[in-house]
């Protein structure tokens, strides 16, 4: 007897169908699985005979032979658990087949035939929508993410009895229902706010063009200036997740098996921040069979490294594809697998080993030497994926118990949505631009153009200044987002000034 069963499985953060084909017949007892099954595949054979027999059903003794297809793909997982044990039941004739031709089943099952969730619901259940498979059985705990989905009934179990019992219509289970305007009304719902930061003033306009424009920061000062403090309050100030943005963020977190089983749907900016020992894998996805790293994780939204010295040099030099592509593309002997990564890096650094060298209340302890040996940890072509470098004092006392409000989050937020706007209709045409910080030579030529007056500004300053010649294209991007912040067609000169105080490590004081 045969029998053919639909499941699927992720690939990246997408998902494909596979057939689970099921054949048993009178020969010597025995259970074997094939079609390029990894370990975890292969042991579901001892959790679906236990949990078909503690579940009070028959295990056949005879032989039985289990197809995963297509078979040329290396399968992994424990959610083909419950369609190798609904294939069985299937060819055995408890389980009736007529609705299985429409229905993805998955699930991982425990000895006594409990469903525990699985990874990658979300990506499985569009993937079986466009797909035109109508039904959609998984464990309970994976209902949420995936009944977002249209076009789809989600039908969430406990375990493999209520299963037997709607496949065989004994059931008046109801899809499962998620009210995506009710999942959408508690977007950026931050429980930190900017109103709680005193003092910094200008860090905090820098963070403000930083969001309006898209662009990379990194903050320099010494300890306790309050340099996390800032950039754990940057996603309260950038705008909120379309549903397009959602959908693909909770994808990656579904995939990685990360995302909480109460949660149906990602709606506010991820913010990750990986401590300096994080290994390159762990950065930006890999392992033998490919994973998403922290730049994934932080796909729309912020990626903060703090103390970013200390990171391995081999580690930070991996993030300049995904910075400059927006993706990380992992490959194996077997494989290539791509995961978007399209995020904010936000870092942060002290200015010397001891941290006080630009301190005017304390006294560096660090040599000349020293100091240069700790800044040449960050190399040339990451920094040159760095728009803005700003430094970020100590906080002085009278700032400190101030009683004046500062401002909030959402007041901020709303000028960068406001310029936000702004680069959407101007970048409209462009498929691949979507903020100031995406514009290549081409672009900042077109729309960065200066008058007589900002043009020579910006010769004095290169001059005068010491600035590289990599900060010319960084200036001319940060002025045009402070002109759209201020709702200006032009680039003007006090917008060129503000800029080139954001390439604070390109001046002659850290190169001496």
């Amino acid at each position: 007897m045969i029998s053919k069963v639909l499941t699927s499985a992720t690939y990246g953060i997408d998902a494909y169908i596979i057939e689970v084909e099921t054949h048993v017949e009178k020969a010597i007892p025995g259970f074997i699985i094939v079609g390029l099954p990894d370990n975890a595949v292969k042991e579901s054979r001892e959790r679906v005979s236990a949990a078909i027999k503690n579940s009070g059903y028959k295990f056949p003794i005879q032989k039985i032979t289990v197809n995963l297809a297509p078979a040329d793909i290396r399968k992994e997982g424990s959610s083909f658990d419950l369609p190798i044990a609904i294939g069985i039941l299937t060819a055995t004739e408890i389980v009736n087949s007529s609705i299985l031709e429409e229905t993805i089943l998955l699930g991982e099952l425990s000895l006594d035939g409990v469903l525990r969730p699985v990874k990658g619901a979300l990506p499985i259940a569009v993937e079986a929508r466009n797909n035109g498979i109508k039904k959609l059985l998984l464990p309970v705990d994976s209902t949420k993410e995936a009944s977002i989905v249209d076009g789809i009934d989600v039908y969430g179990f406990e375990n493999l009895n209520q299963v037997v019992d709607f496949l065989n219509g004994n059931s008046d289970l109801k899809p499962i229902v998620s009210n995506r305007e009710e999942i959408f009304s508690v977007e950026n719902n931050y429980s930190i706010d900017f109103s709680d930061v005193k003092g910094q003033e200008n860090v905090k306009r820098a963070l403000e063009v930083a969001a309006a424009g898209g662009h990379n920061i990194l903050m320099i000062g010494p300890p306790g200036s309050g340099k996390t403090m800032l950039a754990k309050r940057l996603p309260s100030i950038l705008p909120p997740l379309s549903f397009d943005e959602a959908l693909e963020t909770t994808k990656i977190h579904s995939v990685a098996g990360i995302l909480s089983k109460d949660q149906a749907l990602i709606v506010e900016r991820p913010f990750r921040s990986p401590h300096h020992t994080v290994s390159d894998a762990a950065l930006v996805g890999g392992g033998s069979f490919p994973r998403p790293g922290e730049v994934s994780y932080a796909h729309h939204g912020v990626l903060f490294l703090d103390e970013l010295p200390e990171f391995k040099k081999n580690v930070l030099e991996v993030m300049r594809q995904p910075l400059e592509d927006g993706r990380v593309t992992v490959s194996r002997s077997k494989m290539s697998l791509e995961f978007p990564a399209n995020f904010m890096l936000a870092a942060a650094m002290n200015p010397c080993p001891c941290g006080f060298f630009t301190d005017p209340n304390r006294e560096c302890t660090c040599a000349p030497p020293q100091i240069q040996r700790y800044m040449s940890k960050i190399s040339g072509p990451l920094l040159d994926r760095i728009d803005i470098h700003i430094e970020v004092p100590a906080v002085k006392y009278k700032e400190l118990s101030s009683e004046a409000k500062s401002e909030s989050s959402s007041e901020i937020r709303n000028r960068v949505m406001k310029a936000r706007t702004t680069q959407q209709k101007r970048f409209e045409k462009h498929s691949n631009i979507f903020n100031n910080a995406d514009m290549g030579s081409k672009e900042v030529r077109h729309y960065c153009k200066l008058d007589s007056a900002g043009t020579e500004l910006l010769k004095m300053a290169m001059t005068k200044l010491g600035l590289s010649a990599r900060a010319y294209d960084r200036i001319l991007k940060v002025s045009r987002t402070i002109a759209d912040l201020e709702s200006s067609e032009n680039i003007l000169p006090q917008h060129i000034s503000e800029a080139i105080q954001y390439r604070s490590l390109d001046r002659e004081l850290w190169k001496a």
